[in-house]
């Protein structure tokens, strides 16, 4: 199924990548999940950013 997300984001002239990051909320302590459709060259960039 992973494969089927990540074929469709790739379009004939741009490669996309779609990154997913877990995230700790400071109030609740509880676990969210953020997603972004970016380049390749800047998903450790995002993953790095808090």
């Amino acid at each position: 199924m992973a494969k089927k997300t990540v074929a469709s984001l790739q379009t004939s002239s741009k490669r996309l990548t779609k990154a997913i990051k877990m995230v700790k909320s400071p109030k609740s302590g509880a676990y969210t999940f953020t997603e972004a459709v970016m380049d390749p060259s800047k998903v450790n960039d995002w993953l790095s950013k808090q």
